[in-house]
């Protein structure tokens, strides 16, 4: 059997999307004759953590563990909140920002480049080199973020005669919150230049949207495999539906997210239609920013949310199938047009409408098009959302608010493991 070293930070028990993608991943490799190995760090400092999902992890997995110094650790001291809320990529708005958390960023993104993980890769060079010499290893795998990581894969494919594989699950220099870190000229240029490195270096790259493989076939001539994330079969008790109009929003709420057209489109509707206003619920499932919190309060929704800050990945999975709307909202911006939120392939699946607001062109636009599981909106179409947003309400008044999907498929986490599996024989 083929054995492949995979170098990820997130790993269960972390919670929160990062860890979806390459758990699911080394679940189903084994099937497709391949033995996947896990380098994790042993003593991490994750935002969010969720225990229920160790259970995902075979016994059978090889994990390799080797110690990280987190400047996070050091920065909690000062505050861990905004600590907690930088690293998990919740960053206020700047004129809503601290004298410290302004301070705090800075430092993570001038001192620490690529990020703050950066002080990781030079022991774990050392580390896995040796292990790759006495395990006869041909293959490693990083991904990120941490884009970090991919500079363990760089130094070790300088050290040894090696395939690398370098997984962006999010793009490096177009990521949302890049242009918040502060950055100064020659940070900026560094960040640019070990990218390219990075993307010219790896034997193939890999990404979750064709945005983003468009956007790196600029900077490489190396393959470029476009691998999306996907849904996985959920063993999740079935819930009666909501018996309000619940619309939901599952995961985290960034301030750049903040999608004041939604807010005016519910704040009309809930003056206009008295019906409306005795059915509805906003339902907030992950950790949520100030910026959005204190915009709904502005639109006078307040009364109308459920906050349920984080929950469990199960809970989550079951929070949504029980809703009648999902809410999907992605930053308006040419540089977010590639993002497909992992959320969404468990959407999809869940049954439930999807409601979705982003840039024009956006990736995921397409994929719910495609598969017929909701409503795309973009921001300067106010109109056409409260027209959804009535058609869902109506629908659901009448008893037959439902999703009819098709093609899901082709997204389901063992077909995708498939496709990666492939690759990795090549």
């Amino acid at each position: 059997m083929k054995k492949v070293l995979i170098i990820t930070y997130y790993w269960p028990p972390a919670g929160g999307p990062g860890v979806q993608r390459w758990l699911k991943f080394v679940k189903y490799l084994p099937g497709f004759g391949i033995e996947p190995i896990v380098y994790i760090p042993e003593n991490p400092t994750y935002p969010l953590l969720d225990e229920g999902l160790l259970s995902e992890v075979s016994p059978d997995v090889t994990i390799l563990k080797n110690r990280i110094i987190e400047p996070y650790g050091w920065a909690s001291a000062f505050s861990k909140s905004s600590t907690k809320k930088i690293s998990s990529g919740i960053i206020p708005h700047k004129r809503k920002q601290s004298f410290l958390q302004r301070i705090m960023l800075w430092v993570r993104g001038n001192l620490f480049i690529p990020d703050a993980r950066v002080l990781w890769v030079k022991p774990s060079v050392t580390y896995l080199s040796k292990y790759i010499s006495e395990n006869a290893i041909d293959t490693i795998i990083t991904t990120g973020p941490p884009h970090s990581l991919h500079l363990i894969g760089l130094k070790i494919k300088e050290k040894h005669n090696i395939k690398w594989v370098a997984d962006f699950r999010d793009p490096w220099t177009t990521i949302g919150y890049h242009k918040a870190l502060k950055l100064s000229s020659f940070a900026a240029k560094k960040h640019r230049t070990l990218e390219k490195k990075v993307l010219t270096t790896a034997d193939t790259i890999l990404v979750t949207s064709p945005t983003t493989k468009q956007e790196f076939q600029a900077l490489t001539t190396k393959p470029i495999a476009v691998i999306t994330n996907g849904y996985d079969v959920e063993t999740i008790a079935k819930h009666p539906l909501d018996e309000q109009f619940t619309i939901a929003h599952i995961g985290s709420f960034l301030s750049e997210r903040n999608p004041r057209i939604l807010w005016k489109a519910l704040s009309e509707l809930i003056a206009e239609n008295s019906e409306f206003k005795a059915h509805f619920q906003l339902k907030l499932i992950g950790a949520v920013s100030r910026e959005v919190l204190d915009a709904i309060e502005e639109f006078e929704l307040s009364g109308y949310i459920n906050n349920r800050g984080y929950v469990s990945h199960s809970e989550a999975v079951s929070e949504q199938r029980k809703s009648q709307v999902l809410l999907l909202v992605e930053i308006d911006s040419e540089e977010t047009k590639c993002i497909i939120p992992g959320k969404l392939f468990e959407y999809m699946v869940s049954e439930r409408p999807i409601l979705a607001i982003g840039p024009e062109e956006a990736d995921f636009a397409a994929i719910i098009k495609a598969t017929n599981t909701g409503i795309f909106i973009t921001y300067d179409d106010k109109d056409k959302l409260k027209d959804s947003i009535l058609l869902y309400f109506n629908q659901y008044l009448q008893g037959n608010l439902k999703a009819n999907a098709i093609g899901l498929q082709q997204y389901s986490r063992k077909n995708l493991t498939g496709q990666l599996a492939q690759l990795l024989k090549n």
